[in-house]
């Protein structure tokens, strides 16, 4: 059987490709853009691999999504295709709207119109599956219970609004058009090839380099974290087992402040990293200045997809979490690349402006 997913060279979509063609599911078509965190050095191992196909392109161009569902004849969908970084939409949120929004109304359209050619079983077996955000929720009080696939959206940034807004596309057009879709919404997710603008990269290799290790406002914004393969594995159970039509909430089995993160990270690299000259690395810790809109609290209740489908994340999160600081210190030479050209220049310029407070 073959797959196409898009955005299959970005941190999520890397890691699914991986664990998807470790179970030796088929061959998988790998649609990406390949813009600043979309990276091939993320499937190195697949380079030569006839399962792992992979075409560059953009999900807004409807002819190149033809040619591909044309051509390699995909009986499922994944779509993790997105600009996702909260802070990038709060300066270009254009950006996030076309590849977000319209980007994800164009792939929908060419499936749907390629959904109408299957025959008997393959139509029966099809599969749309869109991966998208915690964040159309939007904000939670302390007390307040985790929200369900049921929770009203309340999407707080230009991020979390253009992936609200393609989550009510895909629900449209299973309503409308009969096409079988599946959303699910995930809580942040940690773990290797991470692009090092998120949280938990970008502390461990500001920590190896001695730089400051930033936190918005008191750090006391709380999340839930997910390890990518346990990601992975949860899509996978829906893939096969989910149900037409319906939303799937997966999040981490821990709520963390971001403080904590950064302490666990500080002490991890002390641990693990023993040689450095900046122990302890909580030394390095430094609050900044608060994003705007900073949405306090997201929290999830994953119970559905756990009593469905059977899913459980597998192992702890120090545990994980040790793993991912590990992976981090053994491959800088990947952090570098993944560092090198504009992506420089976002980074001096968006955290320069940043103020310790």
């Amino acid at each position: 059987m073959t797959i196409l997913v898009t955005g299959g060279a970005g941190f999520i979509g890397s890691n699914f490709i991986r664990y998807w063609l470790s179970k030796k599911e088929g061959i998988v078509v790998n649609l990406d853009k390949l813009t600043y965190a979309g990276d091939l050095n993320n499937l190195t191992e697949f380079q030569n691999d006839p399962r792992h196909i992979f075409v560059r392109g953009d999900i807004a161009d409807r002819k190149i999504v033809q040619e591909i569902l044309q051509k390699h004849h995909p009986l499922m969908i994944v779509h993790f295709a997105a600009e996702t970084h909260v802070d990038r939409s709060i300066k270009f949120p254009q950006d996030f709207i076309q590849t977000n929004v319209v980007g994800t109304l164009n792939l929908l359209d060419e499936v749907r119109e390629y959904f109408r050619t299957l025959k008997n079983e393959e139509k029966e077996n099809f599969r749309f599956l869109h991966v998208s955000t915690d964040e159309v929720y939007g904000s939670l009080k302390e007390n307040d219970d985790p929200v369900k696939e049921s929770s009203v959206f309340a999407p707080n940034n230009p991020y979390s609004a253009s992936k609200a807004a393609s989550d009510h596309l895909v629900r449209a057009y299973n309503h409308t058009y009969g096409l079988p879709t599946i959303v699910t919404h995930c809580t942040n997710n940690f773990g290797p090839y991470q692009y090092p603008e998120k949280l938990i990269p970008l502390l461990i290799m500001n920590g190896v380099k001695g730089k400051p290790l930033p936190v918005y406002g008191d750090g006391l914004h709380i999340r839930n974290w997910l390890y990518v393969d346990d990601h992975s594995h949860a899509l996978s159970l829906v893939l096969k087992k989910g149900r037409i039509g319906e939303v799937y909430n997966i999040g981490g089995p821990e709520e963390k402040t971001n403080l904590e993160i950064v302490e666990t990270v500080g002490s991890l690299l002390d641990e693990l990293h023993p040689h450095s000259p900046y122990k302890p690395h909580s030394s390095l810790i430094a609050h900044i200045e608060d994003r705007s809109g900073h949405d306090r609290r997201y929290s999830m209740d994953s119970s559905k997809i756990c009593q469905e489908l059977g899913w459980k994340p597998d192992g702890d999160f120090i545990s994980r979490m040790r793993k991912t600081v590990k992976w981090y210190l053994d491959h800088d030479a990947w952090v570098e690349n993944a560092m090198n050209g504009d992506n420089k220049q976002w980074f001096k310029t968006h955290y320069s402006e940043l103020e310790i407070v």
